[in-house]
């Protein structure tokens, strides 16, 4: 081995392992929230947030089924008391307010701070009278056991004002002190994890544990319902990993196999194996230093990689193959067919280029790792392949039909050029036709998840939820006390939307952590003891309860008077942090924001709510109405604008860069044509099939442009040699079966992102082949030498 042998093969190992290293220490993931734009404006900025470690990310709804209602009660309740006790959750709720009592003794020490009826007017001798009597009116009720315990240190009935705005409103049914469905055939829980929603592995971790502590304490029969974000994220990266390694491995036995009977050599499929591994592993190890980690998404993505880089791999081992001797085979493929295959590899980084830059990160890393590995398979293929096999495949195999088969096709497809000209002018119409239903909006198009279990998720949420989850108000400030006041003056209007009937509830953060400057308010409408005292006298005259039984109510005032205000700092470590820190949320850029989560009436639709609370909020500074859904729509229709501009500017990126090489109109023309065609009828034939298309097919009409600007390129080489040398026809013909084969596969997968993109290529990139030959001059179109 010369110098510069083991001096390249030193590098590529190396390289290879140094990649390897990097792999092993990638983190990664399987939200959608990498599919969300990277520089939001301020309501994406709250969509964001919420979706990688907001309390929907890190919450699970849980069903117990089976067995008799006493048997699911006594399970719900055992592991909710395990699930308490593991430190990897916040909140375990399942309808026993025994965990509550703590909360219950935190209002009452902090009531005239966070009570909603504290002013002026409430503590003069008329209010205080009307006051304690419906407080006293109380005792004859259910609610009196709550009362009674704490009358005289609570005559005005702030606890219960506090318990009134805090219970939700239509909340899940309770039997047996747990809560259950409405037909009581299931007991129903509610996890909060204290991982961020990010973090599937930690998440992963909290639904083992769920399974452990569920095994321990069920009952014989009794069967585990799990849902939510968390479950669907940790359920997809599994799924994701599973299905890669299961596809990349039926493509690679399927393609090895392909390979190994058209080459008849082992030593040629090792060889061609290396450029994909190259590909695949550089991709990752590239996408995973420049943003910090890899989406399942991406990973997945990187399997089709596998139908494109063994086309290098191909056009070498059979164009470089030397029967007569003289000059060696690859220096012959470096003059002849590595110029081709290189501007075919610049024309695929110039597409993936413009994805690359786009604003969303999972699009980018599509970009990112497609033009890596690209790269990485087309220098392995450029500088070790001639290393490994200087004179290409030695075997013949089928290399000589292929190439009869290929040059009957080159031969005969030019008859059909006026059929696919018609064709794709009838393509062109139909999707001008269809253009307002060409294309998918919604972002969900893009989850794994299955449709039983969105309708599980949306079962126990429906039993769970009171709120609307599809709408809330979102509140911003660039500190904590801005937030806190702008809040309150939301609160004000909402609260006349509930008087009009327009709104059945909400939640505000506030109730818990009113401002500093309400605090303020409700400590001066505190009157001092005297004061106190006497206008007790005259509200309490007359009645049953006497005002020398409210010391205790004097003393609590006096001490409120004086106590230090309720901040965010002081909550930390008592009962009702984990509420606030639900509906305030402070973000990595400095900002807070505030969450309302809403219960609409009865027979409101979302569109009409969310139109009024737009007219009602208008006015106030930070407030935003988030309809979770609308939201999203709006967010990958701009996603979808974005990627479909950056498609535009990518393929006129190739144009101009074939242009340039080329520097002849009619053979730009020649060359682009089949692109465009092929392109053209693979939509066409989407969208006749009512399939709208999604960003993945995007990119997968990228990799149709990608394998096909090989196809067309390698044609108008042929055009202008004396004759068509029969190698180069086989060895186009056999990669092309290669990526429909491959791509095949990847369309039967379960997964939505792969599946599209096997769909899109697999037509596609056989239809650029027979646009290639159909729109190949006569001039272009030799009769091939017959192979030797």
């Amino acid at each position: 081995m010369t110098r510069r042998a083991a001096l390249t093969l030193a590098l590529w190992l190396g390289a290879l392992a140094a990649c390897v290293t990097v792999i092993l220490h990638t983190r990664f993931s399987a939200d959608l929230s990498a599919f969300l734009p990277a520089a939001p404006d301020a309501r994406q900025r709250v969509l964001i947030e919420q979706l990688k470690s907001g309390v929907a990310a890190r919450t699970l709804l849980i069903g117990i089924r089976g067995g008799d209602a006493a048997q699911r009660a006594a399970t719900s309740r055992a592991l909710a008391q395990r699930l308490r006790a593991n430190a990897r959750f916040e909140q375990v709720l399942n309808g026993d307010f025994a965990p509550f009592a703590a909360v219950g003794r935190w209002a009452l020490e902090h009531r005239y701070q966070i009570s909603p009826a504290i002013d002026t007017r409430r503590f003069s001798a008329e209010g205080l009278r009307e006051a304690i009597d419906d407080t006293l009116s109380l005792l004859g009720t259910p609610a009196g056991a709550v009362v009674k315990p704490v009358l005289e240190r609570d005559p005005t009935g702030e606890l219960e004002r506090i318990a009134e705005s805090a219970v939700p409103l239509g909340g899940p049914r309770t039997h047996d002190g747990v809560w259950v469905s409405r037909d009581g055939q299931r007991a129903l829980l509610m996890t909060q994890s204290r991982a961020e929603g990010g973090d599937l592995d930690a998440q992963e971790r909290a639904l083992q544990a769920i399974g452990e502590a569920f095994a321990a304490v069920a009952a014989p029969g009794l069967q585990l319902d799990l849902s939510g974000a968390p479950k669907f994220a940790v359920d997809s990266r599994a799924q994701i990993r599973g299905e890669t390694m299961a596809l990349a491995l039926t493509g690679t036995l399927a393609i090895s196999a392909l390979l190994l009977v058209a080459f008849a050599s082992v030593r040629a499929l090792g060889a061609a194996v290396l450029p994909v591994a190259s590909g695949v592993v550089a991709g990752v190890a590239t996408v995973s230093i420049v943003f910090g980690g890899v989406h399942g998404m991406t990973l997945g993505f990187g399997i089709t990689l596998i139908g494109e880089a063994v086309d290098y791999a191909i056009y070498y081992l059979i164009q470089a193959r030397n029967p007569t001797g003289g000059e060696p085979g690859w220096r012959r493929w470096l003059r002849e067919g590595w110029p081709t295959v290189r501007l075919g590899l610049f024309t695929s980084v110039c597409g993936f280029l413009a994805l690359a830059f786009s604003g969303f990160p999972g699009l980018a890393q599509l970009g990112v790792f497609s033009i890596a590995g690209l790269i990485a398979a087309a220098l392995t293929t450029r500088w070790l392949l001639p290393l490994v096999l200087p004179d290409g495949t030695p075997g013949v195999g089928l290399r000589r039909r292929l190439g009869r088969w290929a040059d009957r096709l080159v031969q005969g497809m030019p008859r059909t050029r006026h059929v696919f000209t018609l064709l794709g002018v009838a393509a062109l119409a139909v999707l001008l036709w269809r253009q307002d239903r060409l294309w998918q909006t919604e972002l969900s198009s893009l989850s794994p998840v299955s449709a039983q279990a969105l309708a599980l998720d949306a079962e126990l949420r429906n039993e769970l939820m009171a709120g609307d989850e599809r709408t809330l108000v979102a509140v911003t400030g660039t500190d904590v006390e801005t937030v806190l006041q702008r809040v309150e003056s939301v609160t004000a209007r909402l609260d006349a939307l509930v008087r009009q009937g327009q709104l059945a509830g909400y939640e505000a953060v506030t109730r818990w952590l009113p401002s500093q400057a309400m605090q303020q308010r409700r400590r001066d409408a505190l009157p001092d003891a005297p004061t106190l005292r006497a206008r007790l006298a005259a509200a309490t005259r007359g009645g049953s309860l006497s005002a020398q039984r409210l010391e205790p109510f004097i003393d609590d005032v006096q001490r409120a008077r004086t106590a230090a205000p309720i901040s965010a700092a002081s909550l930390a470590g008592t009962p009702v942090a984990p509420i606030v820190a639900a509906l305030l949320v402070q973000g990595d850029d400095g900002h807070t924001t505030a969450l309302l989560p809403l219960v609409p009436a009865v027979g409101r639709d979302a569109e009409g709510l969310e139109d009024t609370l737009q007219q009602a909020l208008r006015g106030i500074d930070g407030a935003h109405v988030l309809g979770i859904g609308d939201e999203l729509r709006r967010l990958y229709r701009h996603y979808l604008g974005e990627a479909q501009g950056q498609a535009l500017l990518g393929a006129l990126g190739v144009v101009l860069l074939m242009g340039w090489w080329l520097r002849s109109l009619p053979r730009l023309l020649a060359v682009c044509k089949p692109l465009l065609l092929a392109v053209l009828l693979t939509m066409a034939g989407f969208t006749l099939a009512g399939v709208p298309l999604g960003i993945l097919h995007l990119v997968g009409l990228l990799l149709v442009v990608a394998v096909g600007s090989n196809y067309s390129l390698f044609m108008d080489w042929l055009r202008h040699q004396p004759v068509a040398d029969a190698d180069t026809l086989a060895s186009l013909l056999l990669a092309n079966i290669t990526i429909v084969l491959s791509f095949g596969l990847i369309a039967l997968s379960q997964i939505p992102a792969l599946s599209a993109i096997g769909r899109v290529v697999a037509p596609g990139a056989l239809l650029a082949l027979l646009m290639s030959a159909a729109y190949a001059s006569p001039s272009a179109r030799p009769r091939a030498a017959g192979p030797v």
